[in-house]
Formats: C-alpha cells, structure tokens, sequence
C-alpha cells in the first residue's frame, strides 16, 4: 500500500510499504479521510521529539473498519464489526496515571500519539492500537456525518477543551488571533455553543483574514499588520477590552497583546505554542494582578472531547464541512503540506481511500 514515511526533517517520502496486519487486541481500518494542521508541516521540516522514524504521520483519521481483532469486543466490552465507519483519537492517554485517574485526559504525563509513536493516517490501511481502544478513543460516526467531517473532529476537539477552560458565557466578547482553520472552530464553538457576544478575528495575512471571515463572519476583522490590535479592540468594548481571548498563532507577541486587552475578569487560552527556540514572553505581572486575568494553556483533547466534536458536527450546533476547503489524493499529500504552510486554504483533508476505491 502507499504511506507517507517520516525519516528525517525534510526528508517525507510517499512509498510502498506492506499492508499492516491486525493483531489479536487492534482493529484494522481503511483510511477515508486524514486531515493536514500545522503541526504536519512543523514535523516535515523539523520533526519531533517523540516521532521515532520511519514513521507514518497523520493524526486527524477517519474510515471504516476492515477487520476486527479476536480479543477486541471481549476485551472492551464493545460490537465493532467490519464497515463500522469511525473516527481516531490523536492523543492517546495512558488511563492510568494521576492525571487520568483525576479525569485531566487531556494532560496525560504518558500521552501518546497517532503518527508519533504508531503509525498514523497518510496511509491508505492503518491499525488502531490497543492503547487507543483501551481508552474508548474509536468513535463511530454518525450517519449524517462524512468522513472529512469526522476526520475534522479531532482539532474541534482540542478547541472544545481549550473553551472548557474559559468558561465562556453568554453575551462575552472573544478575540480569536489566528484565522486558521482552529481560529475558525473556536468562532464556531465560541457562538454556537457557549452564545457568546461579538467576536474579534486577528491576523496579519490579509487573504487568510479575508479566506477565514468569508466562512465563520466575525463582527469585526482586525488586521494586526496595519493597526495596533490593544487600541482597536479598546476601542470597540468602549475602553472595557475583551472577555476571552484565543491565542490560536505560534507568535510571542499575540500572547503579550492578549494580556494587554483583556478586561477585569478576563480569561485567555494561550492556544498556540511557541517556538522552542524563542518560547518566552514579556508578561507585566501587575496587568495580570489587579485586573483579576486568568491565563490557560491548552493544546490537545481527551477522548470525550472527540465525542462531544461529533456530536456537535452532527446536531448542526457547530458545521465544519465548509472550512474544509481542499481534499487532496493521497498521490499528491506533499501538496497538502504546501497548501497549508502557505495558508492557501482553510482545511485541508487527505483522502487515501482513493487509491483503493476499486477494492
């Protein structure tokens, strides 16, 4: 079967590799959909400190199974069976630690990773491990749902445990500083679960900004490139600044402009990471003390929050079928990489299943 191999940084190859087989404890699916972040184009150039090569990458999966390992349903209390269509979680928590016992999935201390540390979903056959169905982390997908939809779920679930955080109520003003594809979700997951109030879409890429506002329709799109970011949303809370603000960029200085603008009681997801090279901030503590801010890191998801993304999807209560705006063959995955490190659509899916459409 073809796969996208990781060797090296700059060095992802599409090949022939042997069709995996399916152990006694696993499930076999055939991949329909896997979808591209930033975080593909991060490992292609620089790799990752848990990624062991040669490795298969792709970590937002979605397809149906096409074999069922003997020990699976007796041993998870589950009824997957052959043309099942599911969805994979990424981030595989371990279930047992500390933080899983406490419930905090989603900060696992021995989290591992579709793509990193298994073989992921730029592939046109994939095994899903037993550690994922441990962790109830194969999710079927719903009938009305496709499977770019499905495949989407997994970063609309890293969202959703960014805006658990914050604590969103209705009528609050958000800033979303990045419109990527997430920046987009979180608008989405901001108005169409939590009913907030208006919302402030940033970025200094005009085509992007326009791309993104053309989808999700903020109240206001602030190009940081051509105006001051604190005085214009200032200006548009009437001098209060801004309820929640979303950092969803790897750039130092939107984390230091978010502190500047929040209100009194304000929350802010520090959404993005930064470069490990360059990954510290100016923080003026006293903003932070008398204006009461409450700043939360947030970067994965556990396996409920993949649930609660289908099930969002579903309902209609958040759609992402439209900010998928590229489906790409497996043949020409390097071009998805491309098209998202140049921002040249909003989201970009893989589709594997392509390639064996005949079978």
């Amino acid at each position: 079967m073809k796969a996208l191999r990781y060797y090296a940084p700059e060095d992802v190859r599409l090949e022939d590799v042997p069709e995996p087989q399916c152990g006694p404890d696993e499930v076999k699916i055939r991949v329909r959909n896997c979808s591209t972040c930033g975080t593909d184009v991060k490992i292609l150039h620089n790799g990752h400190q848990n990624l062991t090569p040669p490795r298969t990458i792709g970590h937002e999966i979605a397809g149906d199974i096409v074999e069922v390992g003997a020990q699976v349903n007796t041993a998870n209390a589950t009824n997957w069976a052959e043309g099942d269509r599911v969805q994979v979680i990424a981030a595989v928590p371990c279930g047992e630690c500390h933080e899983c016992r406490k419930g905090w999935m989603a900060v696992c201390q021995n989290q591992t990773s579709m793509g990193y540390q298994y073989d992921g979903g730029f592939a046109e056959y994939m095994i899903v491990p037993r550690q994922v169905l441990k962790v109830d982390g194969l999710n079927r997908i719903p009938d009305n749902v496709g499977y770019d939809e499905a495949s989407a779920a997994e970063p609309f679930a890293c969202a959703i445990n960014a805006q658990d955080l914050l604590g969103i109520e209705d009528g609050d003003t958000v800033v979303v500083f990045g419109a990527g594809p997430i920046g987009c979700m979180h608008i989405r997951i901001a108005r169409g679960v939590h009913n907030c109030g208006p919302v402030y879409l940033v970025d200094v890429n005009e085509s992007r900004l326009k791309m993104s506002a053309d989808a999700v329709h903020p109240d206001e799109v602030i190009n940081a490139a051509e105006v001051d970011v604190v005085e214009k949303v200032m200006e548009l809370t009437g001098g209060r600044g801004a309820d929640v603000v979303i950092t969803a960029t790897a750039a130092n200085v939107t984390q230091e402009q978010a502190i500047a603008m929040a209100a009194r009681n304000g929350r802010i997801s520090f959404f993005g990471g930064l470069p490990k090279t360059n990954p510290t901030i100016t923080c003026d503590s006293n903003v932070v003390h008398y204006r009461q801010l409450h700043i939360h890191g947030a970067n994965g998801s556990a396996p409920e929050h993949n649930k609660r993304a289908l099930q969002y999807i579903s309902t209609g209560q958040v759609p992402v079928k439209d900010l998928i705006t590229r489906h790409i063959p497996l043949g020409d995955v390097l071009d998805a990489f491309s098209i998202v490190q140049n921002g040249e659509a909003i989201k970009v899916t893989v589709e594997p299943a392509a390639a064996t459409a005949s079978v």
